[in-house]
C-alpha cells in the first residue's frame, strides 16, 4: 500500500468488506519484501498459489506436550484449540518448547525492553503494522486483553518494522495500552522470519515458546492459548 492510515477507524471501514470475505481463509497481510514463508498455512487456508509459491521454511506443527508453569489442571489442550481455529493457524512449530531467543528493542518512547526481563510471566509478542487490515481488527481485542489481565501475569509486546515516528503517532492516536516496540531489522531468528502479519509468539514464564501463530486471533482464542496445556 502506498499510504498509511491516519487512524485505526479509517482502515477498519476501508477493509471491512475484504476482511469479512477473506479472514477465515487468509491468515493475514504479506510483507511486500519477503518471498519465502516461514509459517505453516492455518486450517482452511486457500490454495497455495493464493499465499505463496515458495516452499514453507518449517515443518508442519508437531503436537507434543510442552507445559508452561502457568498451566492449570483445567486448562484446555493446545491441540484442541488449534483444531478449532478458523482465522489463524500455527507457525514455527520447530521452535515449540525451545528457549525464546532474547532481544533488545526500544519502545515508541525510547525506553529499552529486553525479552529476558519478563521471565517469570507469560509474554505475548505481536508482529503487526499500521497498514495491515487484520492487524487493525485485532487491536481492540488486545486493548481489552490488556485491561483485563494483570501486567504481573502477562507482558504484551507489539512489534512493528515501520518508522518510529509513524508507529508512535498511531499508538497515541488509537490509545494503545500495551507496549509498542519498533524493530530496526536486528531481530534474531525466528522473529526475523516473520513475513505474514499479524503473527504472534506465546512465551511461557519459563522463557520457552509455547506457540506461534499467523492470522487474526479472536480474544477468546488468545485467552485459551494463554492458559492451555499440551497436548
Amino acid at each position: 500500500m502506498s499510504e498509511h492510515p491516519k487512524t485505526m477507524a479509517t482502515w477498519v471501514k476501508a477493509c471491512a468488506l475484504t476482511i469479512a470475505l477473506a479472514v477465515i481463509s487468509l491468515p493475514g497481510c504479506k510483507k511486500k519484501s519477503e518471498v519465502t514463508p516461514a509459517v505453516e498455512p492455518p486450517h482452511g487456508t486457500p490454495p497455495a498459489e493464493h499465499i505463496h509459491n515458495a516452499k514453507p521454511a518449517v515443518d508442519p506443527p508437531v503436537e507434543q506436550p510442552q507445559p508452561s508453569t502457568s498451566v492449570t489442571t483445567d486448562a484446555p489442550s493446545m491441540s484442541s484449540i488449534i483444531r478449532q481455529a478458523r482465522s489463524w493457524g500455527p507457525a514455527f512449530s520447530a521452535w515449540y518448547g525451545k528457549q525464546a531467543p532474547d532481544f533488545v528493542l526500544a519502545d515508541v518512547n525510547d525506553k529499552t525492553h529486553r525479552l529476558s526481563d519478563y521471565r517469570g510471566k507469560q509474554v505475548l509478542l505481536i508482529f503487526w503494522a499500521t497498514w495491515c487490515g487484520p492487524c487493525l481488527i485485532e487491536i481492540p481485542h488486545l486493548i481489552t486483553l490488556r485491561k483485563s489481565t494483570s501486567e504481573n501475569e502477562l507482558a504484551m509486546l507489539a512489534i512493528s518494522r515501520e518508522p518510529p515516528a509513524l508507529v508512535k503517532g498511531f499508538a497515541a492516536a488509537n490509545k494503545l495500552n500495551y507496549t509498542v516496540l519498533v524493530d530496526q531489522g536486528k531481530m534474531p531468528m525466528p522473529y526475523a522470519q516473520v513475513n505474514s502479519i499479524p503473527s504472534s509468539f506465546f512465551i511461557g514464564p519459563d522463557g520457552k515458546i509455547k506457540l506461534a501463530t499467523v492470522g487474526l486471533i479472536p480474544l477468546d482464542d488468545i485467552k485459551a492459548i494463554l492458559k492451555a496445556k499440551w497436548p
